[in-house]
């Protein structure tokens, strides 16, 4: 009988169903687990499902029992992939669950920006409409998407996903080239271009050493249109302090953001401290959480378990296994 752990199932929502796996199995969930729970926890246990708990070399190095981390997430910087390659430990992640969420969201927030619903709401609330006299009124900028464009940071699947739903609402939309890179062939725009010339930029790329704060005051002064910055794909993609300055300079129009770092960000941190701006909405890591998502999520998470265990697995992350 092979022993499951779940470190962390409460980032499942819990109306989501998680299949049994189809071998025998013992199968212990944890709703979170601290760094200083996961030894203990994770002791004999062939496999290990986590989705933000971190598994460092140090930690893995009392695992000897451990053959397979399923992550039940598409992002594995969580794990250290080069001790796992190094010791024989198969890393799966989530693939493909996320092409109507992550986009939907993007564009929700890109929307509610450009046509200031927030501030509009809260006005009504507020009682501005009655004393407007009239039919309706005008406290806010309202902008159109048709003809915007939007600079699209990431060509993987979601960015992809973007691009044709922004083409459907008439955008104008350029994929930039990867930040110090050229010559990468005519789908790509180069990144200064994309800086300068976009109304709207949204971020769909992986962290990496190479992404870390990609985006920074020198980025944020390039940005001659004073785009809207959107990013729904990981916190550490934008230096957050050079953000608030950002806003604070109005270098930019407004922001959207649903990652943080750390997450939940401090109370005190910068971006709590922009998230009762008007023009600034930040959601709780929640872009990827459409029930229909979380559900697709949780039985390929448990179909990649029952294909290791049955010798043909399947999402193995590249070099860790």
């Amino acid at each position: 009988m092979r022993k499951i752990v779940f470190l962390d199932r409460d980032t499942i929502a819990p109306r989501i169903v998680l299949k049994k796996p189809n071998f025998p199995h013992e199968l212990t969930a944890y709703p979170t687990t601290r760094p200083d729970q996961v030894l203990e926890r994770l002791a004999g246990a062939e496999i290990a499902i986590i989705n933000k708990v971190r598994l460092t070399a140090e930690l893995l190095a009392h695992l000897p029992a451990l053959k397979l981390i399923a992550v039940a997430a598409t992002g594995t910087d969580c794990v250290d992939k080069t001790y796992c390659q190094q010791h024989g430990i198969a890393v799966s992640n989530i693939r493909g669950y996320s092409g109507m969420t992550v986009p939907e969201h993007t564009f929700a927030l890109i929307l509610a920006l450009r046509r200031s619903i927030v501030p509009f709401r809260e006005d009504v609330l507020a009682g501005e409409w009655q004393k407007s006299g009239q039919f309706c009124f005008f406290n806010h900028p309202i902008n159109d998407l048709g003809g915007a464009r939007l600079g699209i940071i990431g060509e993987g699947f979601l960015g992809q996903r973007v691009a044709e739903i922004a083409k459907v609402f008439g955008m104008k939309t350029a994929f930039a080239a990867h930040k110090g890179s050229t010559g990468l062939g005519p789908l790509y725009t180069p990144w200064e271009e994309v800086l300068e010339t976009s109304d709207i930029i949204t971020i769909h790329c992986p962290l990496t050493p190479a992404t870390a704060n990609m985006i920074a005051m020198p980025e944020f002064r390039r940005m001659r249109r004073q785009p809207l910055l959107i990013n729904t794909a990981r916190g550490g993609l934008v230096d957050e302090t050079a953000l608030e300055q950002a806003l604070e300079e109005g270098l930019i129009a407004g922001a959207g953001f649903d990652v943080t770092t750390p997450e939940p960000p401090p109370a005190d941190g910068p971006l709590m401290r922009i998230a009762r701006r008007r023009n600034v909405i930040v959601t709780p890591h929640v872009a990827w959480a459409s029930d229909e998502a979380q559900q697709t999520l949780a039985d390929q998470l448990i179909d990649n378990i029952d294909n290791f265990v049955a010798g043909h697995p399947t999402n193995l992350v590249e070099g860790a296994f």
